[in-house]
């Protein structure tokens, strides 16, 4: 068997969009799980909408998804010679032809076609009557055409759509190359295709109209096509092709709110391929089960709940010490230094994981561990930082001020110890103690929020709760 080859080949014309990546997720766990390559293309030949930032960011965020490439970034700018010379090629052959109409010309032809009601194609003015070499206009513009069968059908074997036939008569002569020399998308594929030896195309259905006319240039240069595989879109919610009214749509966005490339993967894989019940993979898995005859036909919908449930789960099965590692840069993104403790580091993560779906919520929650003072929430102090509490927070400070062995055991002891004397419910002392370590009634438990504040931070927050509620006393 040949080694199976695949690419990814995305135009750089913006940043890298959930339906890109799950494309070249797509191709990557294809290779991988037959043991062959996966090439990376870079498109840039539409110069205008091309742009080097946007060329960064697919490769950055192909890096960040661990969607490893094993040959490229290749670009098609480079390639412009060698795709004249297979122009030549066709035109030696007859099978392509020079077409001098005029670009006013061909859009009256157009108009005309849509007024009568008729599908607007090129009439084949220019079309030679026999497959012969074609002779070059000279001091006259010209595109070249590819002379398209006028009769039959072209038949796509597609893995995932099946068996889709194309009229002939209605494919027109396509154009290879602009007056300027510049060689067209369909034309230019083709070459790269065949080029890097690609053996499996998967792309969105949205390439399917272009299949039946690559495959003929294929066949007019002697080859057999690639396989093909194209898979249905991403829709939203609402049933419509997935984009930005549906909110964040590039991976980017999606590494910037805080969720994990491997969250990310097992659930693109997931829109539009299955196996069995199961909806957690991790990236052995993915390499050994996935197979593009697996890819179902319908349009997946894309639900960012059910996204931030999976990014949820990794987050809480992460091993702590590499959870630590991946807060940092959103530490820095908030303004907040990332602390030289590493230890505390942990600590302070392992006590939100729990609460948090994303690294960037986990970060937010974190607020009061990495404050040098907290604000009050109003009506958390308004209801709990009063007067009848004001006792108890001298009493929980004094205590924890004489704690010999601060740690998780001996906080517990003193509030068990306060909880039994005065004969009250533990949340009588313990929401007041929140609201003055972290501004408000939510928090993981009080006991884990002053093992990781430390002593001389809490009684520091302690004292000022304690203020707070003199001021208001005053007030």
């Amino acid at each position: 068997m040949p080694e199976i080859r695949t690419r990814f080949a995305p135009s750089p014309t913006g940043y890298l969009h959930i339906g890109g990546a799950r494309t070249a997720l797509f191709n990557y766990l294809y290779a991988r799980h037959c043991g062959g390559k996966f090439v990376l293309r870079i498109e840039d030949t539409d110069r205008k909408r091309s742009t080097p930032e946007a060329i960064d960011a697919i490769l950055r965020s192909m890096e960040w998804l661990q969607l490893e490439w094993d040959e490229g970034p290749f670009y098609q700018t480079e390639r412009t010679a060698l795709y004249q010379e297979r122009i030549r090629a066709l035109l030696s052959a007859g099978d392509a032809y020079p077409c001098v109409c005029t670009p006013e010309t061909l859009d009256a032809k157009r108009q005309a076609a849509l007024e009568a009601k008729r599908k607007p194609t090129y009439d084949g003015t220019c079309r030679p009557a026999e497959r012969e070499a074609a002779t070059l206009p000279e001091h006259v513009p010209f595109t070249v055409r590819f002379r398209s069968p006028e009769r039959g059908a072209t038949v796509v074997d597609d893995k995932v759509k099946g068996r889709v036939e194309f009229d002939n008569t209605e494919l027109d002569d396509l154009i290879l190359a602009r007056s300027d020399g510049s060689p067209t998308y369909n034309f230019c594929v083709v070459c790269d295709d065949i080029d890097m030896g690609i053996t499996h195309i998967i792309r969105g259905d949205d390439h399917l109209s272009n299949t039946p006319r690559q495959m003929q240039i294929y066949q007019a240069l002697g080859l057999e096509p690639p396989v093909f595989a194209h898979v249905p879109l991403i829709l939203g919610v609402d049933k419509k092709r997935l984009s930005k009214r549906h909110g964040a749509t590039s991976v980017t966005a999606y590494r910037d709110m805080g969720y994990f490339p491997e969250a990310l993967n097992n659930y693109l894989v997931r829109l539009g391929w299955s196996h069995g019940d199961q909806e957690i993979f991790d990236s052995r898995e993915l390499v050994e089960k996935f197979d593009i005859d697996a890819v179902g036909k319908s349009s997946a919908v894309f639900n960012p709940e059910k996204l931030l449930w999976l990014n949820a789960h990794y987050l809480k099965d992460r091993p702590l010490s590499r959870l630590a590692g991946d807060v940092a840069p959103y530490l820095r993104a908030k303004g907040h230094a990332v602390p030289d403790d590493r230890p505390w580091l942990e600590k302070m993560v392992e006590t939100l994981r729990e609460r948090a779906k994303s690294l960037v919520e986990l970060v937010d929650m974190a607020h009061y561990f990495l404050a040098e003072t907290v604000e009050i929430d109003e009506k958390a102090g308004r209801k709990h930082l009063v007067p009848d509490t004001r006792n108890l927070l001298q009493e929980v400070a004094v205590r924890l001020g004489n704690l010999a062995d601060f740690n998780g055991a001996g906080i517990e002891q003193v509030f068990g110890d306060i909880v039994a004397e005065r004969d009250i419910k533990l949340g009588k002392v313990a929401q007041p103690v929140r609201v003055a370590l972290t501004g408000s009634t939510v928090s993981p438990g009080i006991y884990e929020v002053i093992d990781v504040l430390g002593r001389d931070v809490t009684l520091a927050r302690l004292a000022a709760g304690i203020r707070y509620i003199d001021a208001h006393l005053d007030a």
